[in-house]
């Protein structure tokens, strides 16, 4: 898993797993990245599995995004991540932004 700024679009791209296992390291490396960021795009494109860790991580983002008065977007939420917000009454507090 890992968590790298694409600069041509200044977009943060999200790829492989996003679990109990790989979130702390996802953390460690997005943070640097979201410091260096005006407005925090999330892509999940190439997110291939996540499970609640993975939503955790998203919220953890948005706490971030709000402690440093940072607008946030995630795009491309995959369907699974999706589902899982919804089944905890979390869908409308992630901003998505369509490509």
């Amino acid at each position: 898993m890992t968590v790298s700024l694409d600069d041509a679009t200044q977009r943060l791209i999200v790829s492989d797993v996003l679990t109990f296992e790989t979130v702390a390291q996802n953390l460690a490396q997005s943070e640097p990245l979201i410091a260096e960021l005006t407005t925090i795009n999330v892509d999940l494109e190439n997110v291939e599995h996540s499970d609640s860790a993975g939503l955790a991580l998203l919220i953890q983002w948005l706490r971030m995004a709000k402690q440093q008065d940072k607008a946030i977007y995630f795009s491309n939420l995959p369907t699974q991540m999706q589902a899982m917000a919804k089944a905890s009454g979390l869908e409308t507090l992630l901003p998505q932004e369509s490509l």
